[in-house]
């Protein structure tokens, strides 16, 4: 028995809840997700489907939460208090250890720093902790010459950006984006979860793999030793590692919403940021002016990625999302996807800003594959809506 589709969509988007409804049909019975849409700062699309979901139940939305952590640092820039080719090590002395002394704000946005982790890795608690992360950090070896080539630094971008941003304004990247686009704009996107929320929390759940996929995983799993580059980017090196899928089920990453991972959102909430960051909502001017829309999404690293070893591209900090997932969207689509399925990002040529969630963990890792269609039937609504 297939879950039923609730929620509700706009005229002209009736496509997207066709495409929503007939991946659910073929989902296991467990399923359990969120889709939103704004087109030009209007909600056109609000689904949701599974047991015990609604439309403003909350999940680990793991590496969207960087979207976030990067539209603070773009605001912070926006407004002159964070000059981004200026060097990291103007505002953090203590980061131009080991030869980081010329590492500038853009350079380290756009995963060119080097500094993915540390050599011994962090603790638990540490995760959980954009301070210490970036304590480790400043005395880190680089391990490619910053600025030569770039790499994923999966676990701990959103605490460099978010160390940049403490040391230039006084406040933390959390209390930037709490004060200046969370709570004005409504959003159900939290990096730092208050405890009157947690009801609303679903809990991240992993997927048993079909035999295929776990032939796959076990694959990988031969070329990601301990001492890879990979490895040392996603913590999987260090002593007592845990399971990916502990970090947003942990209260206290919940609660401290360290700004690499550790966001907890909607869908709605999702969207609605990227709506909040490029248009006007509910009345609202938008959170960030043309210029610096266009420097959000203007590519800043392309090419061989160190620690994924594939093709990406990065914008200020953000992923290039028509480069990397769905070439159909406009020049200078940004936003970023989240480990358990998530996908979130604005396409300003469209006017789309676009949010998914997912409670089980997708099948390979990163955007789940479903969003593919979900998001295609999205931008043909949009488009269409702009030609009528």
């Amino acid at each position: 028995m297939s879950q039923e589709v609730r929620g509700t969509v706009a005229d002209g988007f009736e496509g997207v809840r066709e495409e929503f409804a007939a991946f659910v049909a073929g989902e296991r019975e467990d399923y359990e997700g969120q889709l939103c849409v704004y087109a030009h700062g209007r909600r056109v699309v609000d689904l949701w489907a599974g047991d015990g979901v609604a439309g403003d139940s909350l999940y680990g939305v793991f590496s969207c939460t960087k979207g976030a952590a990067h539209l603070v640092l773009a605001l912070t820039a926006q407004d002159g208090a964070v000059e981004l080719d200026r060097a990291v090590a103007d505002y953090w002395p203590e980061f131009a250890a080991e030869g980081k002394g010329e590492v500038t704000v853009r350079e380290l946005a756009a995963h060119r720093a080097g500094v993915v982790g540390t050599d011994a890795g962090f603790t638990r608690d540490e995760e959980a902790d954009d301070r210490a992360i970036a304590e480790r950090l400043a005395g880190q070896r680089p391990f490619w010459r910053p600025g030569t080539a770039f790499g994923y630094h999966a676990l701990v971008i959103g605490a460099l950006v978010g160390e940049v941003v403490l040391r230039a304004t006084g406040r933390t990247l959390q209390e930037v984006y709490e004060e200046r686009v969370r709570a004005p704009y409504g959003l159900d996107f939290h990096l730092g979860l208050p405890e009157a929320l947690e009801p609303r929390y679903r809990s991240v759940q992993p997927m048993a793999p079909t035999p295929e996929q776990q032939a796959v995983l076990d694959a990988e799993a031969l070329d990601d030793g301990p001492h890879t580059l990979a490895a040392i980017a996603f913590n999987t090196h260090a002593p007592g590692a845990k399971d990916l899928i502990d970090h947003p089920n942990s209260r206290t990453v919940r609660a401290k919403g360290p700004a690499s991972a550790g966001g907890v959102a909607s869908a709605r909430g999702l969207a609605r940021m990227y709506a909040a960051a490029t248009g006007e909502v509910d009345g609202r001017p938008p959170l960030l002016e043309p210029d610096t829309v266009a420097e959000a999404g203007r590519i800043h690293s392309v090419g061989h990625d160190l620690v994924s070893r594939a093709h990406r591209a990065y914008g200020l900090g953000f992923q290039a999302t028509a480069d990397t997932a769905y070439p159909f969207l406009g020049a200078g689509a940004f936003g970023h996807s989240g480990a358990g399925g998530a996908q979130a990002f604005a396409d300003p040529r469209s006017g789309l800003a676009y949010g998914y969630t997912r409670r089980r963990i997708a099948f390979p890792g990163g955007a789940a594959p479903e969003n593919e269609r979900f998001v295609r039937a999205a931008h043909r609504a949009a488009l269409a809506a702009i030609r009528a």
